[in-house]
C-alpha cells in the first residue's frame, strides 16, 4: 500500500482557490519562483553580507503578511504556533543558513546547489529508513535519473574549494533540514495546521529573529543604503520566499513530497536560464540534456505515482 495515501491533507476537506489550478502549473511556477532564490543570492552578493539579506527579507514579508494573518494567528493555540514554529525554522533558517554560510566559508557555489538538489532523494531516504515507507523502484531510479541530470547541468560550475572540511557540511545539512520540515509538515494533523499565509508568516517571523542572532553576532543589522540591497532584498521577499516557499507549501498540500520535491531537479536549469539572462552566461548543450534528463526522471516519479493512485480504484471497479 502506498504510504503516501494514508497522509492527511487539510486542503482537501474544504474547496480552496489553488484547487482549480492544475498542478503541474503550480509545479511550474515553483521551479521559477524557487531558482530565484539562487539568483537573488548571486546577485546580492556584491552589495551585502548573504545573512543579512536574508534576515530582511523576513522583515519584509513579515510585514507584508501581517495584516492578513493577525485575526487568525490569535484565534491559533499557542501549542499548535509552536509546532508550526519548528518546521519554519528547519524549512527556512536551516535550510538558508546551511546553504549560504556554507558558500559564505568557501564552499563553491555549483557544489552546494548540488547539494540542495539532493532534497528529494534526502526526503525518500528519510521517509525510508526513519518512516518506513516503501517506494517503489521505479521511484527511486526517477530520483537518481533526475539527480543525474541535475548533476550534468551544474557540472561545469562543481569545483572543489578551499573551504574547512567541515563547511561542506552545511549544505547538506541545510538540505536535510528543510527535508525534515517537509515531511514534518506533511504529516502534521489537519487540526494542528495553520493556512497558507499565516504558516509563512511564521516561518518568516522566527527565522527572522535566528538570522538576526547569527548575523547580529557577526555585525550590524542596520540595512545598506543602496539601491542593490535593497533590490536583493524585494528580490528574494517576493520571488523567493513568497513565491518560493508559498507554492512549495502549496504544492505539498496537493501532492507527495516526493513528486514536489523531485519537481525541483528542474531547478538547476532555470537557474541557468536566469544566470543567462541577467548576468550573460554562457548556456551549453550539457546543460540543455541535462534539463532533458532530469525531466525523464520527473516523468519516472510521477508517472509511477499516479499509476499507483490508480490502482485501488481499478481494483474496486472491478
Amino acid at each position: 500500500m502506498n504510504q503516501y495515501r494514508s497522509i492527511s491533507c487539510p486542503s482537501l476537506s474544504k474547496p480552496a482557490w489553488h484547487q482549480a489550478i492544475p498542478l503541474v502549473l503550480l509545479e511550474a511556477a515553483l521551479v521559477v519562483a524557487w531558482s530565484s532564490g539562487f539568483i537573488g543570492a548571486r546577485f546580492s552578493l556584491d552589495y551585502a553580507p548573504p545573512l543579512l539579506v536574508v534576515f530582511w527579507r523576513c522583515v519584509v514579508v513579515t510585514l507584508i503578511l501581517l495584516p492578513f494573518v493577525a485575526r487568525n494567528l490569535r484565534r491559533t493555540s499557542p501549542a499548535v504556533l509552536l509546532k508550526n514554529a519548528g518546521i519554519g525554522l528547519l524549512a527556512m533558517a536551516g535550510y538558508l543558513a546551511g546553504i549560504t554560510q556554507g558558500i559564505a566559508l568557501g564552499v563553491p557555489a555549483g557544489l552546494a546547489a548540488l547539494f540542495a538538489d539532493l532534497l528529494p532523494m534526502g526526503l525518500a531516504l528519510l521517509g525510508a529508513g526513519v518512516l518506513g515507507q516503501r517506494l517503489a523502484w521505479q521511484i527511486w531510479a526517477g530520483l537518481i535519473i533526475g539527480l543525474a541530470g541535475a548533476a550534468l547541468v551544474t557540472h561545469g560550475a562543481i569545483a572543489w574549494g578551499d573551504a574547512p572540511l567541515w563547511a561542506y557540511a552545511l549544505p547538506l545539512l541545510g538540505m536535510l533540514s528543510l527535508a525534515v520540515a517537509t515531511l514534518w509538515q506533511k504529516y502534521l494533523p489537519p487540526s494542528q495546521s495553520l493556512g497558507l499565509l499565516p504558516n509563512l508568516w511564521l516561518q518568516c517571523c522566527v527565522s527572522g529573529f535566528a538570522f538576526a542572532f547569527v548575523e547580529g553576532v557577526q555585525g550590524s543589522l542596520a540595512p545598506i543604503p543602496s539601491t542593490g540591497f535593497a533590490l536583493s532584498v524585494l528580490w528574494t521577499a517576493g520571488l523567493s520566499t513568497i513565491g518560493g516557499y508559498g507554492l512549495y507549501w502549496l504544492c505539498l498540500r496537493r501532492a507527495t513530497a516526493t513528486r514536489v520535491a523531485s519537481v525541483l531537479y528542474l531547478s538547476p536549469p532555470v537557474t541557468m536560464l536566469w544566470a543567462w539572462a541577467m548576468f550573460n552566461e554562457p548556456l551549453s548543450w550539457l546543460m540543455v540534456s541535462g534539463m532533458a534528463v532530469s525531466g525523464i526522471g520527473i516523468w519516472m516519479v510521477v508517472h509511477t505515482e499516479a499509476r499507483q493512485a490508480r490502482r485501488p480504484a481499478d481494483g474496486r471497479a472491478s
